[in-house]
């Protein structure tokens, strides 16, 4: 089981938990996908498990949530053809959250992870992205550590 590493500046343990059943940042509503995925171009999912480390104010107002792909699948030459990386896009049965904050690195040439920042700008953006974060961990078979 893969661990998502949550770091957060809040005095209380329970503003970890997702609260109920996210400029560079939008958000949609609909969508017809039952479980949560993330993609890269558009209808071409994301195979590849991120580390995901996420941040949040003291006061709640703000967090971050830091994503790293190692070789993300939409690099591989059979999805090629299915498009270009326009952003991350966080895809599930409320709807969509995305950001442009998406850097590819490179080895020698060749791309061997992708970096993605999402930024939640209020309390409703973290609440929104803590509940596709649970449904892309059931989906995904993660696990929830909490720093300390």
């Amino acid at each position: 089981m893969k661990l998502i590493n949550f770091v957060a500046f809040a005095p209380l343990a329970a503003a970890f938990a997702p609260s109920s059943p996210i400029g560079r940042n939008s958000i949609s509503t609909t969508t017809s996908l039952d479980a949560a995925s993330i993609q890269f171009v558009r209808g071409l999912e994301e195979k590849v498990i991120p580390d995901v480390k996420l941040t949040r104010a003291r006061d709640g107002s703000s967090g971050v949530a830091k994503f790293q792909f190692d070789k993300p699948n939409c690099f591989d030459a059979s999805t090629s053809q299915a498009g270009e990386v326009t952003g991350m896009f966080m895809i599930d049965d409320e709807g969509e959250i995305s950001t442009t904050d998406v850097n590819a690195r490179f080895t020698n040439g060749k791309p061997q992870s992708i970096e993605s920042t999402y930024v939640m700008k209020s309390p409703g953006d973290w609440d929104r992205f803590m509940r596709f974060m649970e449904r892309y961990s059931e989906a995904n078979g993660l696990g929830f550590t909490k720093a300390g």
